[in-house]
């Protein structure tokens, strides 16, 4: 790889300095400035702004979907900011999982096939009892034991956004990024959501990230980063 982690960190995420600019027409456009921060390792940390503050942009950074301008992200010490394309991917397959808004599940395939795709990316040679037994094992300790083998049109929103998070853990990644997880999910599904992302950080020694527009369920994270106009407004440490 272009670099080698530096000695262990109790840090997960670095970001140092970070700008992205974009060009739209002639007009430059500065999604991201010179954002600086830390995440802990096993900290339950969330991004929180208003609609064009800058924080998707700032998620996909971190998930090195995208590249900064200037500035760098570390990912438990390792620059992601000068890795190359083949080396990013087998990074995020092995170090990360993501969780997303619309849950991204296939219909076509049970929950439990769903659950083990990102196996076949990251270890193809695992036998498929294998798969099957272990996504079976991450979406019972979910709660969804008696729901493996129903396609996601027969769950409820809570239940498929179970499933997404469990597809997330099942290469156990050290980092999980959640973008927006309760953002198609009643109120009490969300709650429910996020008290179960907390509960994993706890007693998995995981760090999540979560992007959100609602600060009521900020409640559960330890840490609250608030920024607005591609800017670090503050940061709120709540455990």
């Amino acid at each position: 790889m272009a670099n080698s982690p530096d000695k262990k960190s109790e840090i997960a995420i670095k970001v140092d300095n970070v700008h992205k600019t974009y060009m739209s027409g002639d007009v430059e456009v500065k999604a991201v400035s010179g954002i600086s921060f830390n995440v802990k390792k096993g900290e339950f940390a969330s991004i929180v702004g208003p609609s064009g503050s800058g924080k998707s942009t700032l998620m996909n950074l971190i998930g090195t979907i995208d590249r900064p301008t200037s500035g760098a992200v570390y990912i438990d010490g390792v620059n992601v900011s000068k890795m190359n394309e083949d080396e990013l991917a087998s990074f995020r397959n092995k170090k990360m999982g993501f969780v997303f808004q619309a849950f991204n599940l296939i219909n076509g395939l049970t929950a439990q096939q769903n659950v083990f795709l990102p196996l076949l990316a990251n270890v193809p040679e695992v036998p498929e009892a294998q798969r099957y037994a272990k996504a079976a094992e991450v979406l019972t300790s979910l709660g969804l034991g008696e729901r493996l083998k129903l396609p996601p049109s027969k769950l409820s929103g809570g239940e498929q956004q179970r499933v997404a998070i469990a597809r997330a853990l099942i290469n156990d990644p050290s980092l999980i990024l959640a973008d927006e997880p309760t953002g198609d999910l009643d109120t009490k599904s969300g709650e429910n959501v996020v008290k179960l992302l907390s509960k994993i950080s706890k007693e998995r020694d995981v760090t999540i990230l979560m992007i959100t527009h609602n600060l009521e369920i900020t409640e559960y994270c330890d840490k609250v980063i608030y920024i607005r106009d591609g800017k670090l407004e503050k940061e709120k440490v709540l455990r």
